[in-house]
């Protein structure tokens, strides 16, 4: 009776083991949309509820009030980089998507709680942006999607598609004024390079040729004139007897200084001051 007894406890365990073990399908599956545009990685992850012949709108889902945008756990959408929605500016980030549901007009949530089930506790203070959408009669879905219908390099057209009822927004990632702004830094060299040469061999006596410190100051020059570069030229000018020139580039480095600026552009008056007594 023991041994029995003993069959019985392990075969339960192994049947609990096994349930748990066990996967079963969802009402509403789960389902993942992911899209670059541009140069931005957007993914959105939500759950998909059938129409199943019931009333969707003003129905199952209220309207004025906050909707998960979906089933089970809130729906999310990430951002790879900042965006604009509906020409309003979001952080890159993972968000929290809930919507109202309006007869004429839905709001969009971008809420920076993005780990919750459902909309139970959404908080509207957690809301990072907040966006208005006019709902568009379309054919019949039964399972609730997002699509992307409509694209292009810079922006996307995102729309929520339930029962008879499709919501757009619009996603603008900017990229076009992004890699045009990374390719024009990369074909302009930047200034810092030959003024860091032209200043290590200034500092070090014999590691260059005044012709080489030269050269690298009017390169540094070309691409960017600013106090830095102009006030090194105005030392390597001093200090080849050249005062009046010297006096002259340094005035024009005092004339580039930042108001952040203001105490290295006063000593460069000082030594300005004390050339103009030589």
């Amino acid at each position: 009776m023991r041994k029995f007894s003993l069959f019985i406890a392990v075969a339960l365990i192994a049947t609990s083991a096994l349930a748990q073990q066990m996967r079963t399908p969802r009402p509403s599956p789960s389902a993942t949309l992911t899209q670059t545009v541009g140069v931005t990685d957007i993914t959105i992850k939500y759950s998909r509820p059938g129409v199943k012949g019931r009333s969707i709108w003003g129905g199952l889902v209220p309207f004025d009030k906050v909707w998960r945008t979906g089933a089970n756990e809130a729906t999310t959408i990430s951002f790879s980089d900042d965006v604009t929605i509906n020409g309003q500016k979001l952080p890159k980030g993972t968000y929290s998507l809930h919507t109202t549901p309006g007869q004429n007009t839905w709001k969009i949530h971008f809420n920076s709680v993005a780990d919750q089930w459902g909309s139970y506790s959404y908080d509207a203070a957690k809301d990072v942006l907040v966006v208005s959408a006019t709902p568009q009669t379309a054919p019949h879905m039964e399972w609730m999607s997002f699509e992307i219908p409509e694209m292009t390099t810079d922006t996307a057209k995102i729309v929520v598609r339930w029962d008879k009822v499709a919501v757009p927004f619009t996603v603008d990632t900017g990229a076009t004024t992004k890699v045009m702004g990374q390719l024009r830094s990369a074909l302009n060299p930047d200034w810092r390079a030959p003024y860091n040469a032209a200043n290590f061999a200034f500092q070090n006596k014999g590691a260059a040729t005044d012709k080489e410190i030269s050269d690298w100051l009017d390169k540094s020059l070309a691409i960017n004139q600013n106090i830095g570069n102009l006030w090194l030229k105005a030392q390597f000018l001093e200090r080849q007897g050249r005062t009046q020139e010297a006096i002259k580039a340094a005035e024009e480095a005092i004339a580039k200084a930042t108001p952040q600026q203001a105490d290295f552009a006063g000593v460069i008056r000082e030594n300005v001051d004390n050339w103009k007594k030589k």
